[in-house]
């Protein structure tokens, strides 16, 4: 016999269009789950809390449906695990009551066979999600360390596969490299079991700080990732394998205040011009910059670059002007890097932070 469908509470959400910003939260896990999600725009994470992170467990996309598990199963009246927008994302929201309208006109039997797929899947994904792991490790004493989502080994090898697939198999054109997105994620996806939701929020990175673009495939998508630079993938790769293996107190620890101060003053001394290793940066000019912007940044906060012996140590020179010696090669081969390396931090600590991993 059929199993009867129910609403899942006499209190139901309203059906209709709903849209969220990125990193706003459809629902959190053991909420009290009374409609289900159809994605028209967007993509959507699903998520759930592990040790002092969280673990993610699926993208889903356009076309794709979210939390239609809690009506199907009959013992769950809560969400399983939480959900939240990438992008600006746009979903009809399906309450259970009008769902279940629906599948009442369903003859008996094909209520049936929905149901047990629906259970089966439901066992399926439980034991998928006791295995996960995730890069929660452990600490001293078995106590759950801290959560990390991108580990170095990560960064290394998204790293790598971009370097050595647009190297093979993108398209030469005059000032870029250019590659379809189904091959590169053919390679870090099926090739290297990269995680997909690693190499989304990765290559999400790399569009934000323009290390790669995005253009339109011959369908007029959003498909084609090109690359102007691809010999700064590789010095990206030596930067992190350096990391990797020198001791805690050799690594290269750069500030948020300094890498900005870095910024202006690769920006200045690309103005120049310059063909030598070294050159003079003008700080006084900098500081007025940041003052012009109202950014509370001082001289101070190049001490982490002057340590890395990036630049040395600033000068008062004529009129009070303060000046520094900048080691412009060294600048111009590790900022990127840099770059990636302090966006990959604040990635983690959002992650880890109560385990909600809000955008």
């Amino acid at each position: 016999m059929a199993t009867a469908i129910k609403p899942k509470s006499t209190s139901q959400k309203k059906s209709g269009i709903r849209k969220f910003k990125p990193g706003e939260v459809l629902f959190h896990e053991n909420e009290p789950a009374d409609c289900l999600y159809i994605i028209q725009k967007g993509q959507v994470r699903l998520y759930r809390p592990k040790g002092r992170g969280f673990v993610d467990l699926a993208i889903l996309r356009q076309g794709e449906v979210i939390g239609e598990m809690a009506f199907f199963d009959e013992k769950s009246t809560r969400r399983s695990c939480s959900a939240a927008s990438i992008m600006n994302t746009e979903v009809i929201q399906i309450s259970f009551q009008a769902f279940a309208k629906t599948m009442e006109g369903l003859n008996p039997w094909f209520q049936t066979i929905i149901n047990t797929l629906a259970n089966r899947l439901r066992k399926t994904n439980e034991r998928v999600k006791n295995l996960e792991s995730n890069s929660v490790g452990f600490g001293a004493g078995g106590k759950v360390a801290d959560y990390v989502f991108f580990h170095n080994s990560d960064v290394i090898k998204i790293l790598s596969i971009i370097y050595l697939v647009v190297k093979t198999h993108a398209d030469r054109k005059k000032d870029f490299f250019e590659i379809h997105m189904s091959k590169l994620k053919f390679y870090m996806l099926d090739v290297f079991n990269i995680m997909e939701v690693k190499y989304e929020e990765f290559m999400q990175m790399l569009i934000n700080q323009r290390y790669v673009e995005v253009a339109k495939d011959a369908d007029g998508l959003p498909k084609l990732i090109q690359v102007h630079d691809i010999d700064r993938f590789r010095g990206m790769v030596a930067f992190f394998n350096t990391q990797r293996m020198s001791d805690d107190s050799k690594k290269l620890i750069i500030s948020d205040r300094c890498e900005k101060f870095l910024g202006k003053i690769l920006d200045q001394l690309n103005l120049k011009g310059l063909d030598k290793p070294k050159g003079h940066a003008d700080i006084s000019a900098i500081l007025e910059e940041f003052k012009a912007e109202k950014v509370g940044i001082t001289d101070e906060d190049l001490s982490d670059a002057i340590k890395a012996k990036i630049c040395d140590a600033v000068l008062v020179g004529e009129g009070n002007r303060l000046t520094s010696i900048v080691n412009y090669d060294k600048l111009k081969k590790t900022y990127p890097a840099i770059k990636i390396m302090n966006d990959i931090k604040r990635i983690n600590d959002i992650k880890a932070k109560n385990g909600k991993g809000g955008y």
